[in-house]
C-alpha cells in the first residue's frame, strides 16, 4: 500500500502523530485523568484527590496532556480548571471500550504489554533464565 491508500504503516512520517497520541494515552495516571475529565472540568487539587497520588505527579501528567493539546485549562483567579480540550477524544475512548469489550481477556494476557506480562526482564536476566531452563 501507498500513502495514497490511507495505510499508516505506509510512512513512518504519517505515524509519527498516532504513535505519539497513542503513548500520550498509554500512562494509566494520564489515562485516569483524561476519564475523570470526561465528567466535567476539574483542578489539580480535585484529580490529587481523585486518584490518590501526589500533586507534583497529576501536575507533571497534566502537563503531558495539555502538551499534546488534549487537556485545556482555564485560569480562574490563582486556580486553572482543566477539561479535555477534543470531543473525539471521548469517541476514541468509547471506541477503545467496545475493542476491549471484544478483545480485553487477549489483551490482558498479551506476553508484551498484558497485565501478566513480566515487569522486569532485562537482558542478563532472560539469558540467566534461559540457561537455568536448560539444564
Amino acid at each position: 500500500m501507498n500513502s495514497s491508500d490511507g495505510c499508516l504503516a505506509s510512512s513512518g512520517a504519517v505515524l509519527d502523530p498516532a504513535v505519539a497520541l497513542f503513548h500520550s494515552l498509554s500512562d494509566a495516571t494520564r489515562l485516569a485523568i483524561v476519564q475523570r475529565l470526561a465528567h466535567g472540568e476539574a483542578r489539580v487539587s480535585d484529580l490529587v484527590a481523585a486518584l490518590g497520588m501526589a500533586q507534583s505527579t497529576v501536575s507533571a501528567h497534566v502537563a503531558c496532556l495539555r502538551d499534546c493539546a488534549l487537556v485545556v485549562g482555564r485560569p480562574q483567579g490563582r486556580q486553572v480548571f482543566y477539561s479535555l480540550a477534543r470531543p473525539e477524544l471521548m469517541d476514541l475512548l468509547a471506541s477503545a471500550e467496545t475493542l476491549l469489550a471484544a478483545t480485553g481477556n487477549a489483551v490482558a494476557l498479551c506476553p508484551n504489554y498484558g497485565t501478566d506480562a513480566p515487569t522486569d526482564t532485562t537482558p542478563d536476566s532472560a539469558i540467566q533464565d534461559s540457561k537455568e531452563s536448560a539444564r
